[in-house]
């Protein structure tokens, strides 16, 4: 957004605290939420609970799409629990006037809905993927990449162990065996709030190579 329309805009702004919920799934919808401080966490319910499927910091937008197809929340959307958030609130007639009048808003939202595009399709073939370990390493490159924080260590991935293991359908004892693994060659760590930070993707992704490779030829399962 340009700096005229921040200011405009800047009466819309609305505090939350730790844990509030912005909206919920199945809720209808007719406001679109600009993050402007502080973290929120996307969940969707599946058959075993709750899973996250995104957390998006400063700059990030979500919500629109209810005013865009005027259907139901299919997600909720909730701040994280380490730290309030400052969020710009944005009712669907002034939407519909910020994408008619801004054509740098009107792009941005397209691109933004091509990425998200891009990263459900991504987050439905890690789903398919038979392996549950390179489920665990392929989430958490696909969340580091797109959604991590930059970090002195890296980057950290907004997601703890418990909501890694139920985005991607796995055990939670696999995906604490596999962030061990990870931990013990300096791939990743844990911070204080028990969130992933990955060091090092590309080094992630190796072992993910050396994961996958026994499949290729036909072996065994390899250890990560």
């Amino acid at each position: 957004m340009t700096d005229r329309t921040s200011d405009a805009l800047a009466r819309f702004v609305r505090d939350f605290e730790p844990g509030a919920t912005l909206f919920r799934e199945g809720e209808p919808g007719d406001e679109m939420f600009v993050v402007q401080a502080g973290r929120v966490r996307i969940t969707k319910l599946v058959a075993n609970g709750d899973r996250v499927l995104a957390t998006l910091g400063p700059g990030e937008f979500l919500g629109e799409m209810a005013i865009l197809n005027a259907k139901p929340r299919t997600a909720t959307a909730h701040v994280t629990e380490e730290g309030p958030a400052r969020v710009l609130v944005i009712d669907a007639r002034r939407f519909e006037q910020m994408v008619t009048n801004n054509r740098e808003i009107t792009l941005r939202l397209i691109k933004k809905l091509a990425s998200r595009l891009a990263s459900a399709d991504s987050l439905i073939e890690i789903l398919m993927h038979k392996d549950p370990k390179a489920r665990v390493m392929r989430a958490l490159s696909r969340h580091a990449e797109a959604f991590g924080e930059p970090v002195p260590e890296g980057r950290r991935v907004a997601l703890t162990p418990e909501e890694l293991a139920a985005q991607v359908n796995v055990e939670l004892k696999d995906v604490e065996e596999v962030l061990s693994r990870l931990r013990r060659v300096r791939v990743v760590s844990l911070d204080e709030r028990s969130n992933i930070i990955v060091h090092d993707v590309d080094r992630l992704m190796d072992f993910l190579e050396f994961l996958e490779m026994p499949q290729k030829f036909g072996g065994g399962e390899a250890g990560a």
